[in-house]
């Protein structure tokens, strides 16, 4: 079946925290870029959406999806594992959203195929700096790659 898309993107938002629901709406409603955000609270609920509502047509695949790790009755990592596997929804940009400073935490998140962890901060104005700075970093990461990949192709130039 192939998955539903809406013109307005979806913001799948997977947190179990009222504070740190209202602090993302926030944030995200200073974008310019329109949007719908879908909250869901627990890890249940997530695969629920992201993966039975997908496959059945019945919810839109969403633009991006900000997990957090810390949830009730399934861990952040095991929604991510399940989104990663399933092909409806293995491509969905993942960024995880969560309080954990844990090393590990990251390395399991960036292995398990998340396109980019945010640490909560306490304020709002830190949130929205966070959300500006990762996707500076991805934007240079990006360019950095595609310039050196491109400088070993005979014949190809990197953009500008």
């Amino acid at each position: 079946m192939s998955a539903k898309r809406d013109a307005v993107p979806i913001i799948l938002l997977i947190e179990d925290n009222q504070h740190d629901e209202e602090l993302a709406i926030r944030a995200l409603s200073k974008s310019a870029v329109p949007h719908t955000v879908v909250v869901v609270r627990d890890g249940a609920q997530a695969i629920e959406y992201l993966i039975d509502g997908i496959t059945r047509g019945s919810n839109t695949v969403p633009a991006v999806v900000l997990l957090d790790l810390k949830l009730p009755k399934m861990s952040g990592h095991e929604v991510l594992r399940r989104v990663r596997e399933n092909p409806e929804t293995r491509l969905v940009p993942v960024v995880i959203l969560t309080t954990s400073n844990e090393e590990g935490d990251v390395v399991k998140s960036y292995a398990l195929g998340a396109n980019s962890y945010i640490r909560k901060p306490v304020s709002f104005t830190e949130f929205c700096f966070s959300l500006v700075i990762s996707s500076a970093r991805r934007r240079a990461w990006r360019t950095r790659c595609c310039a050196i990949w491109c400088a070993n192709i005979p014949g190809v130039s990197p953009p500008s």
